[in-house]
């Protein structure tokens, strides 16, 4: 799916989707939609409906049907600009965590300390037709079902009226009680005002809820449940539906993202207004529209999705990538509407390269893959990701390495099956400065792994660093899972 390109006699692939400096979509070796975040601990998880691209009998990519998506994927940085890949968690199917479930959709997690630990919670659509929960002492798993059933069913009272039984958002109130926010679809006829999204309060363990659910009454409500608390309001979004019909004055317009205000997270709400177009409005090429509404370090941010990876391959057949842009709120607590772009976010802070970095942390990359760095015996992968598949004139980077006064010396560890590759690195572009290169060996095959390092000069100050791989053009030349630079 990669061209190529001519740079200092060496032949390069050529990225696809995310062009250096943008920082839109996140990650372009892999897809990611309906995106929800978690901030914990210095970090912003990303956690993704993992689309993957399903082929005819001969061979084509065929449109995106979503039935076979049993794994969601996560992403995460410190920097909103430099994306560490954590791999797939096993949700459903015989070996998820919630073998109940056939589907995994549109994820929305939340972190909370019970009893005086941190517990993660994660929950998920079982395609329409019910919402479950994974727990974890970690944002990035290993992941359990707490339950071993739908945390809402559509046999539940808490599913009555609602179409499409799938799309959670929780918040954790400040007095740490949670609420799981859902629902979506359209009744015939009833386009206008669906009400079909709910609320209902958690238990304490945040695997069970109490009393009743209440309707939101959304305008021209369809999917995408969002919840977040700005200045003790509680803002509720959700995308709007495809009604090709008149719209009374002020309604949403078609596959936009809307959201609604209230002093209690259980409502009444008011409706505001709509904050984000659809992605075609943007992009130039449509689709459904989910979004995540996030505080980082101070910033408003929104991840949502839109097929800007997929239609620069060629197949925008309903794959999408996640995005990030900024949020801003006016004085009065209104949402100014989102300019989406491949611009993207700024980087918040530096990256150190004193410190061991993980080889799947990247900003640009093309022709690579990551995968778990452990499989176990039924085909469940380590949130541990490695960077592979890695061929002649492929590369990685990350953005503002901040080399201060000077690095010495390189170290990466790696494995290769065969000897006769190369890495060189290069500063602030793929025909920057060559500021060392290593000479990879064989290390006895893909599962050994071997410390190696080599000499660096000229490399002071911030820059972009690339990565760039050479050897033989028909092999999978090595496999690199972590590196370090040295004073």
């Amino acid at each position: 799916m990669n061209d190529e390109l001519k740079v200092s006699s060496i032949t390069l692939t050529k990225p696809v989707g995310k062009l250096p400096p943008n920082g839109n979509p996140v990650i372009a070796h892999k897809f990611g939609a309906d995106p929800y975040a978690l901030v914990f601990n210095g970090r912003v998880y990303l956690y993704n409906t993992n689309d993957v691209l399903e082929f005819d009998s001969e061979g084509n990519v065929k449109d995106n049907t979503y039935g076979t998506i049993n794994t969601l994927s996560v992403v995460s940085s410190d920097d909103l600009v430099n994306w560490m890949d954590h791999g797939v968690i096993n949700v459903a199917g015989p070996i998820g965590a919630a073998k109940w479930a056939t589907q995994s959709w549109a994820p929305a997690a939340a972190h909370k300390v019970i009893k005086g630990k941190d517990k993660f919670f994660l929950y998920f659509a079982n395609n329409a037709s019910g919402i479950g929960v994974l727990a974890s002492d970690s944002p990035t798993g290993p992941w359990v079902d707490p339950i071993g059933k739908p945390l809402i069913s559509r046999e539940m009272p808490a599913a009555s009226g609602v179409t499409w039984l799938f799309d959670p958002a929780v918040l954790v109130d400040d007095d740490g009680t949670g609420y799981l926010y859902y629902g979506g679809g359209v009744p015939e006829g009833e386009y206008e005002m669906p009400n079909t999204a709910r609320v209902i309060q958690l238990g304490e363990d945040m695997i069970s809820i109490v009393g009743e659910a209440a309707a939101i009454p959304a305008p021209f409500m369809f999917e995408d449940a969002g919840i977040n608390k700005y200045n003790g309001v509680y803002y509720f979004t959700y995308c709007s539906n495809f009604y090709d019909g008149a719209r009374p004055e002020g309604s949403p317009p078609a596959g936009e993202i809307a959201y609604m205000t209230s002093s209690s997270p259980m409502g009444p709400w008011d409706y505001k207004g709509t904050i984000l177009k659809n992605p075609g409005h943007f992009f130039g090429v449509g689709g459904n529209n989910h979004h995540a509404m996030f505080q980082f370090q101070g910033t408003w941010y929104m991840a949502y999705h839109a097929q800007t990876l997929s239609k620069a391959m060629g197949v925008p057949k309903g794959y999408r990538s996640t995005h990030l842009n900024i949020v801003q709120f006016d004085a009065d607590g209104s949402i100014q509407e989102i300019n989406a772009d491949m611009r993207g976010v700024a980087g918040i802070k530096k990256l150190d390269p004193y410190s061991l970095a993980d080889a799947a942390t990247i900003a640009w990359s093309a022709g690579i893959n990551a995968s778990p760095l452990v499989v176990d015996e039924e085909g469940r992968g380590s949130a541990k990701q490695i960077v592979t598949e890695i061929g002649d004139g492929d590369w990685i980077s990350v953005s503002a390495v901040d080399f201060g006064s000077g690095a010495q010396s390189f170290l990466a560890w790696v494995s290769s099956a065969e000897a006769g590759s190369t890495l060189e690195l290069r500063l602030d572009g793929l025909d920057g400065l060559v500021i060392g290169k290593m000479d990879i060996p064989s290390t006895g095959g893909w599962n050994q792994w071997k410390e190696l390092n080599t000499d660096v000069h000229d490399v002071n100050g911030v820059h972009d660093l690339y990565f760039i791989f050479r050897g033989d053009p028909d092999k999978e030349l090595v496999r690199l899972n972590a590196w370090q630079f040295r004073r």
